[in-house]
């Protein structure tokens, strides 16, 4: 029965990982659809987002299970409940990046990023693209010290959030819907990255057990 128990607990970080992984890229591939304009990548990350909420869903259901049969203590408990969280989280990362392909999909044949901002979305894209990386290694292997790096990949996404707004209020916006286009884009890489830090205090507070402002 233990066994069984046991591996629950490791079926769990397994869909975690694989999760995480999957958003990752998920969002690389919207990130090239947003850049290149290429329909068919933001095609392959809005059907992505089905597998992303069947995993959260397995995740709930097994951590439910094993809260309301098994009644884990401690260090256990504390990972259960971490998971239940960071599944939820990593389900809304996946959303972002549908977001991202819905609005390149969208703008096809178009660019749906104007030249004046076009170098911070690509910055930004390519920090995503780590950030994720970093985020699926931390859920596979519990390091701490990878989970602090995440702090300043996320500051410099802040920074180019900021850049992107004051282009919008100080330089030529442009059209509404492309002024409307951009705003919600700089937002959804801002939250993106927030979700990995959030992913990293959560795999820290459950490896030390103390809260983490990274």
């Amino acid at each position: 029965m233990r066994n069984a128990y046991h591996e629950s607990l490791d079926a769990i970080t397994d869909e975690l990982v694989s999760m995480s992984r999957l958003v990752s890229s998920m969002m690389h591939r919207a990130s090239a659809a947003l850049i290149d304009a290429d329909r068919e990548k933001a095609e392959e990350v809005i059907d992505a987002d089905l597998e992303i909420d069947s995993i959260n869903q397995e995740v709930e259901l097994t951590a439910t299970e094993l809260i309301a049969l098994q009644q884990p203590v401690a260090g256990d408990l504390r990972m259960v409940v971490a998971a239940m969280r960071i599944s939820a989280t990593l389900e809304r990362m996946g959303d972002l990046a549908q977001h991202v392909a819905k609005t390149a999909r969208m703008r096809y044949p178009d660019s749906a990023v104007p030249d004046n901002v076009r170098a911070q979305f690509i910055e930004m894209a390519a920090i995503a693209d780590r950030m994720g990386v970093k985020m699926a290694e931390v859920l596979a292997t519990k390091d701490v010290g990878l989970a602090r790096e995440i702090e300043a990949d996320d500051d410099r996404v802040d920074a180019l959030h900021r850049q992107v707004l004051d282009v919008l209020l100080n330089d030529d916006p442009g059209p509404v819907n492309q002024a409307i286009d951009v705003t919600l884009l700089n937002r959804f890489y801002e939250r993106y990255a927030d979700h990995v830090v959030s992913v990293a205090r959560r795999v820290i507070y459950l490896v030390i057990g103390e809260r983490s402002s990274l």
